[in-house]
């Protein structure tokens, strides 16, 4: 198994998104890309602790690539929007992609070279903390709409 690890806004939306794909083992809410140790919703929320709202994805690369994965995540939000998605604003909303391996930067880097104005930042993983248990499959539990995935 292979993880993919993507912030494109809230990540409600994005673990939607990509939780019921064939081939997608496991999806989970986090933070990444922070420097506060062990940050909760709030914290990441205040803008100060440099975290990303993001999902961490496991999945098969037998199944699905990396490549369809990418094309997914430039699919369901706005990578040219600068810390905001719709009417989420603040820096843990921001377009990022945090690569697990060289192979992966390289195929982010190409996928976005194809983005005219794109402002998704491409980083090396760090540190993931999974979010707290009421933000898991938040769209699924409150059977949100999902016209918008």
């Amino acid at each position: 198994m292979d993880l993919a690890t993507f912030g494109g806004g809230c990540f409600w939306h994005v673990e939607e998104s990509f939780r019921k794909l064939k081939g997608v083992i496991s999806t989970s809410a986090g933070y990444m890309g922070g420097k506060t140790k062990d940050p909760t919703y709030d914290d990441v929320c205040s803008n100060l602790t440099g975290h990303a709202e993001v999902v961490q994805i496991k999945y098969d690369p037998d199944m699905i690539t990396y490549k369809d994965l990418l094309k997914i995540f430039w699919d369901i939000h706005n990578p040219c929007e600068v810390d905001r998605q719709g009417a989420d604003e603040g820096t843990q909303y921001r377009s990022v992609i945090f690569y697990h391996t060289s192979a992966q930067k390289k195929e982010a880097e190409l996928s976005k070279s194809k983005i005219k104005n794109a402002v998704t930042e491409i980083k090396k993983s760090s540190r993931f903390y999974k979010a707290e248990e009421y933000h898991q499959k938040y769209v699924m539990k409150h059977k949100m709409c999902k016209c918008f995935i």
